[in-house]
């Protein structure tokens, strides 16, 4: 997500280089590109003026500073009205209070039931961090989507086995705590949530996630369904789903949701995909109300808390290395850290090694949602084929690997020609690919080098 605005805006500043200060022509000729753009990402018109408004008359109010040029003053303003549009840079995580009815919402498609699951284990994540774990009840009214209940049925299942990324401890309920899911003998949806809800009572669960029935559009019937829903749970809180890949459609459906229902934040699924980021950037300028999570992919682990700020930074093509450290951190062992971070810092590198370092950064997410926290990666024009390319040869990379013995990963010097073509067959690849892993390997071994002369990891891992 936002991709599209990141290549856009890096062409724009790039134009403002050379420029000594900011005056009305540049600054006017920024800005009807700035405008131009906005409105290919699918943002409303009507919030593309006032941001074009807002950064306009702060750019040409500055007062002159020596140390910035033209260009960087000009992305210097742009960065402050996009977190301002954004939500803020006052983001606090959110903190759900216990016990808490937590009501789920959106449309059919948006992938509500899958996020239902990833807010449990978020929740049960977070606790273990704090070393409470929580009993959490996942329940579903959605009577009208075919395999909806069993959907939820399987996800609340696969969580209460999977070890949490803070503890892994594994297991179920005890120290991990536990993820339930209650089916409903009742029919009708409303009278179904006042039965799901006894059961949260009298169990006395930390935690009710329950997901509603979306529909295909917004209807009448189903804003009243939620409405009544809402008026005998009276839920703490109210998430809205909503799909990044409809736009300013996904606006106009929170308001309709807002007007009837109401609802506390909002989460945007779908960011993995080709979705240009307009109702993410208009979304708490229209709706005064948060974006609080970005979901991508299937697992249950793929939920990323949203910084309007370092959401800005993506956007201007700066990057969010905050984001991708922590993503880091939260998916590989400390232990495994550890033992690669001081290796290569030894420079005693070896194939082993290398292999695990790419199951971490495979652990961390694919190729293509990494770059898009890098800085400066808009400006390379990686293309989806450039990024497909490399994954296949790191899969590559892994497979030649796993077909080699342990002393071979070890001691890369003993592959002769006999051992490189066993490799090869092995894992299915060719004595050409097996000499590219190590060329890659030794460059790596090359960098280490070069970095320890520098200094190295010194303070890096306290």
């Amino acid at each position: 997500m936002f991709d599209f605005l990141t290549k856009k805006f890096s062409s724009i500043f790039s134009k403002f280089s050379g420029n000594p200060r900011i005056t009305q022509d540049n600054i006017n000729t920024a800005l009807e590109q700035v405008k131009e753009s906005l409105l290919e990402a699918d943002v409303p018109l009507e919030v593309i003026n006032d941001f074009i408004e807002n950064v306009k008359a702060k750019a040409l109010g500055l007062q002159v500073n020596k140390a910035l040029n033209a260009g960087e003053q000009f992305i210097k303003v742009v960065y402050q009205e996009d977190c301002s549009f954004l939500g803020g840079t006052n983001f606090v995580t959110p903190n759900f209070q216990i016990p808490s009815v937590i009501m789920v919402m959106g449309l059919q498609g948006s992938g509500k039931t899958t996020t239902v699951a990833k807010i449990a284990y978020f929740l049960k994540d977070l606790a273990l961090k704090k070393g409470k774990p929580r009993n959490i009840l996942l329940a579903s009214v959605d009577f009208y989507r075919p395999a909806a209940i069993d959907q939820l049925e399987i996800l609340a299942k696969s969580l209460d086995t999977l070890p949490a990324v803070a503890g892994g401890y594994g297991g179920h309920g005890g120290m991990n705590g536990r993820v339930d899911f209650y089916r409903s003998t009742h029919s009708n949806p409303v009278q179904a949530a006042s039965d799901i809800y006894k059961k949260f009572k009298n169990n006395q669960y930390d935690y009710l996630l329950l997901d509603t029935a979306g529909r295909l559009h917004v209807d009448g019937n189903m804003l009243q369904e939620l409405k009544e829903i809402d008026a005998n749970l009276e839920p703490k809180y109210k998430i809205l789903v909503l799909d990044s890949m409809t736009g300013q459609e996904s606006l106009r459906v929170a308001k309709a949701f807002d007007q009837v229902v109401g609802f506390n934040s909002a989460i945007l699924t779908k960011i993995d995909s080709d979705t240009r980021g307009g109702a993410a950037f208009a979304f708490k300028y229209m709706l005064k109300k948060p974006i609080i999570f970005l979901g991508s992919g299937e697992k249950p682990s793929d939920l990323e808390l949203f910084y309007p700020d370092r959401m800005a930074n993506r956007i201007l093509g700066m990057g969010d290395m905050l984001s991708l450290i922590e993503r880091a951190e939260a998916q590989i062992q400390k232990d495994d850290k550890e033992r690669v971070t001081q290796n290569f810092a030894s420079g005693n590198f070896s194939l082993e090694d290398f292999a695990d370092q790419l199951k971490m950064m495979g652990k961390i997410g694919s190729l293509s949602k990494i770059v898009q926290y890098l800085p400066g990666m808009s400006g390379l024009n990686m293309t989806p084929e450039m990024i497909e390319k490399s994954e296949s040869e790191i899969k590559r990379f892994k497979a030649m690997i796993s077909s080699m013995t342990l002393k071979e990963r070890i001691v890369p010097k003993i592959l002769d020609a006999s051992r490189k073509e066993r490799i090869a067959k092995g894992s299915g690849t060719s004595l050409k690919d097996l000499n590219l892993l190590l060329e890659r390997f030794e460059q790596s071994k090359q960098f280490a080098k070069l970095f320890n002369k520098k200094g190295g990891f010194k303070g890096m891992f306290k």
